[in-house]
């Protein structure tokens, strides 16, 4: 981090110019503001030998900075900052030179991005709500002296897993693509791939041709226009791709076929929600390497807690790095199993709670209608979803574009 006052580089156990330099540093140190994101930044950038993680905001890390040895990594909050540029002024006359600073903030202009990590020094800002996915993308690789963090520039997959049959898995994966297209304002696909069987159209209402299949089995046959051909509109921005074919037919999708349809998806969406059958064949086995989150849905049973291990394994065995996300359906259900003992089973507590929606969700399944237009309790579960899949808050209405790249306007 840049700064007019800079310190001698090599001066032990000294103290020149209010900063403290001494061969034994920590690796990071992270002052944050509030506990989610103190939980995205745990997650993200996973275990970091002597680690330090303190809540407070850059005024806090340049008191403290006084008095102990820089890290070679340091987080800092400026939420809540009324000048900002004069704190990192601030903090940049307590560190030593080589110091590797990221930054987190509510602020959300791309000109405040550029000029504080083009004018002042940052190597990377973060807005919040903070996410384990952007910390791991563009955080993580900082904190571990790695790469530069570069995006790739896709869709972003998300897969959701029924841990078996019946627990409700592709009513979330419906309802998650509207929810992330009406708090995005995004290009959303969601992608059934139970080519027998599925269930996605029929909740919507659509229908759908033997197009998808077809892409499967014989990937050189699609083109350009394969999306215009297959993809069934649900809203403005909103695509089904799915299949209904017949239970005697004998389907032999390829591995090519599938990353041949999951890259053109990625293409001509920001998102690009799967239903994806389990147990992974060859098929679904690549689309979780290629997915950014897996989300795996779970039903108050001893069955469901016997098999979401059972899927976590076979997700880590198939390289996917993307993020495990648990979601309890049916949390209270008589007869079932109470949310403690799920917890317990599985090793953690499930990141999304439903509750005992046997009412409403078959009635909406039967009508063709998404039930998350009529449950508020559902919005509000897949709230949480839909935050950390798309880094944006259910409660937030997106500003138009104009205000988006110039911070002006509501």
């Amino acid at each position: 981090m840049a700064s007019d006052r800079p310190v001698p580089r090599e001066v032990p156990d000294a103290q020149r110019g209010g900063a403290v330099i001494s061969a034994d540093r920590a690796a990071l140190m992270v002052f944050v503001a509030d506990e989610a994101s103190e939980t995205a930044i745990r997650g993200g950038i996973g275990d970091v030998l002597g680690a330090q993680i303190r809540r407070g905001t850059v005024r806090t890390a340049v008191k403290a900075l006084e008095k102990e040895t820089t890290p070679r990594v340091l987080i800092v909050d400026i939420s809540g900052i009324e000048d900002p540029f004069a704190a990192l002024d601030d903090l940049a006359s307590v560190c030593t030179p080589d110091v590797r600073v990221l930054v987190v903030g509510e602020r959300t202009e791309i000109g405040f991005y550029r000029d504080i990590t083009r004018n002042v020094g940052v190597h990377e800002y973060l807005h919040k709500p903070l996410t384990r996915d952007n910390v791991a993308r563009l955080f993580a690789p900082l904190v571990q002296g790695g790469g530069d963090g570069r995006l790739d520039r896709g869709g972003l997959v998300t897969a959701v897993c029924g841990v078996h049959g019946g627990v409700g898995a592709t009513t979330l994966a419906v309802n998650l693509a509207l929810q992330i297209e009406d708090v995005t304002r995004g290009h959303v696909a969601l992608l059934d791939l139970h080519l027998q069987g599925g269930t996605a159209a029929m909740m919507l209402g659509a229908r759908v041709t033997s197009g998808l299949r077809v892409a499967l089995e014989e990937p050189d046959r699609v083109d350009s226009l394969f999306l215009d051909r297959v993809g069934v509109p649900i809203s403005e921005r909103v695509r089904l791709i799915a299949a209904e074919e017949p239970m005697e037919a004998e389907i032999r999708p390829t591995e090519e076929g599938a990353r041949r349809v999951i890259d053109m998806l990625r293409q001509r969406f920001n998102h690009v929600i799967v239903d994806l059958p389990m147990p992974p064949g060859s098929m679904e086995r690549l689309v979780l390497q290629r997915a950014r989150h897996v989300v795996l849905v779970l039903a108050p049973d001893v069955a469901s807690i016997r098999d979401a291990v059972a899927v976590k394994k076979v997700v880590t065995m198939t390289g996917s790095a993307g993020r495990v996300l648990t979601v309890l359906n049916g949390a209270g259900r008589k007869g079932y199993l109470p949310t403690r003992l799920v917890a317990e089973g599985i090793g953690s507590m499930p990141e999304v709670i439903l509750p005992d929606l046997s009412r409403q969700l078959p009635r909406a399944a039967n009508l063709g209608r998404p039930a998350l237009r009529d449950s508020p309790v559902l919005r509000r579960g897949l709230g949480i979803l839909s935050q950390e899949i798309a880094a944006v808050r259910v409660a937030d209405r997106p500003r138009s574009l104009f205000a988006r790249l110039f911070g002006r306007g509501g």
